[in-house]
């Protein structure tokens, strides 16, 4: 009992611990409750996103899902933040680089799972409808290599 006090004390002062811990209950959400809208103009337009529970702009842990309609492309980028993916339908040709190339891409199909560092360029693009599930530590951006593809800018 001792030990998890001391552990649920040291957590809380560690970023992103106490929005952990402040958290109320747990969360279970079925697929048919997700709620998708249009996606933050930080993505090029056609993607929806679910946030499944944190706020990506608040400081703390964060889940999200994001739905990529076939043919969609993310320029390089990158994240102040460790970036966890997992793909759940479809598939992520995935790439790490300054800029887009296809040819250095790898597919991964769903199942797939994914780790970006901090500051480290990567894209992808998708061949189908693919729904990825990322998780994260905000506050959450998202930084082009090349400033001119930022959508935002657009």
């Amino acid at each position: 009992m001792r030990t998890m006090l001391v552990l649920l004390i040291v957590v809380s002062f560690l970023p992103g611990g106490a929005t952990a811990l402040a958290q109320t209950g747990h969360v279970m959400l079925p697929p048919d409750e997700v709620k998708w809208v249009d996606a933050p103009p930080s993505l090029p337009r056609g993607a929806k996103v679910a946030v499944i529970e944190g706020k990506p702009a608040d400081a703390g842990p964060f889940t999200m899902r994001l739905k990529f309609p076939a043919g969609y492309k993310v320029p390089a980028h990158s994240h102040p933040a460790i970036e966890h993916v997992t793909v759940l339908s479809g598939a992520l040709h995935f790439g790490m680089g300054d800029k887009f190339d296809a040819t250095k891409t790898k597919p991964m199909p769903s199942g797939s799972f994914i780790v970006m560092p901090i500051g480290t360029n990567h894209f992808g693009e998708t061949k189908e409808e693919t729904v990825l599930q990322l998780h994260g530590i905000g506050p959450w951006d998202v930084k082009y290599a090349n400033p001119e593809d930022d959508p935002r800018k657009r």
